[in-house]
């Protein structure tokens, strides 16, 4: 397994990190308890939950999952990194969500309590709260590392200028702030790279790309319906549809290197600078196996410019569309 440090921080995380929401509502306690292990076994260290996984009928529940592993010993929580998230609605209580002072610490107690430990490593904001003042969040995570609760603050599906205000914030409160944002980023969708990602690399975050296979258009969708292995529906159909001769050019040029296509567009993702750690979120110990594969996948200049030449990036702003 490769390390390497959580954007300008000291710790070290994996360069894969196990996203954990289909445990419950997709992937059985059983399973989920064996891809842990075999995942911690392999030296991927990083994990990510959330406190609404589980979905609207078990919000919790995939936090529940992990707690129950780390209660099995064998220093499974002294060998991970554990990171989860605070933000989504948990009851129809009007202070059992966002960003509060008094939904942070209420949020983060009955985290602890799913998770069986006494302290998170990376304490993610799953969203913007535009409603809550960035010192009464920073005062309660302040409050938070003191009581020895969390080591470090992420963020999740934020905007360049919500990291800026963020970070200018925490830094009039002598904070460190961020460590890391958590955002869709694939070969499909590149908008991170317009000012998320100049934000990020600028303040110093380590990206954590969820959704790098773009909800599986990128893991060789076009092969698996010829081969009768996936039928898509729905949304992800009209996207085929849409984009079915970019999609079959990927999958054409991944069998030229080689390799599978939700390989390379893995291997893609940790070619970046600025990404830390793709999250992957296998349902069985199959596509974990899978997600492995692409640690060893070498893409030269060549065929990074290929992928760009299919799947088109951004340069930063305001380059991008204006002179």
């Amino acid at each position: 397994m490769q390390y390497t440090h959580l954007g300008r921080s000291g710790l070290k995380v994996s360069r894969l990190c196990l996203g954990t929401m289909n445990f419950g509502p997709h992937t059985d306690e059983a399973t989920a308890h064996a891809i842990m292990n075999s995942a911690q076994d392999a030296g991927l260290n990083f994990f990510d939950t959330a406190n609404v996984y589980g979905g609207s009928g078990h919000r919790g529940w995939t936090e529940e999952i992990l707690g129950r592993w780390f209660a099995q010993g064998g220093e499974r929580r002294e060998r991970t990194v554990l990171a989860t998230k605070v933000y989504g609605t948990m009851s129809d209580r009007p202070n059992e969500s966002r960003l509060s002072a008094l939904n942070i610490r209420r949020a983060l107690d009955a985290s602890l309590k799913r998770l069986q430990t006494d302290y998170i490593d990376v304490y993610q904001f799953h969203h913007i709260d535009r409603d809550t003042p960035w010192d009464e969040i920073w005062q309660a995570i302040e409050v938070a590392v003191q009581q020895g609760k969390i080591l470090y603050s992420g963020s999740s599906n934020f905007a360049g200028w919500h990291i800026a205000q963020a970070q200018e914030a925490a830094r009039r409160r002598n904070y460190p702030g961020l460590v890391s944002e958590q955002s869709l980023y694939n070969l499909f969708r590149r908008e991170l790279e317009l000012e998320v990602i100049p934000a990020a690399r600028q303040y110093g975050l380590g990206l954590l790309p969820w959704s790098p296979l773009q909800g599986g258009l990128l893991g060789g969708v076009l092969k698996k319906e010829r081969e009768g292995v996936r039928r898509s529906e729905g949304r992800a159909a009209e996207t085929i549809k849409n984009h079915r001769n970019q999609i079959q050019q990927f999958e054409d040029f991944a069998d030229e290197l080689g390799h599978e296509p939700g390989d390379v567009a893995l291997a893609w993702l940790l070619h970046q600078p600025a990404v830390t750690a793709p999250i992957v979120g296998p349902r069985t110990q199959e596509q974990l196996d899978a997600a492995f594969r692409a640690l060893d996948v070498s893409l030269d200049d060549a065929a990074l410019e290929k992928l760009d030449g299919i799947f088109p990036g951004h340069r930063p702003a305001p380059e991008d569309y204006a002179w």
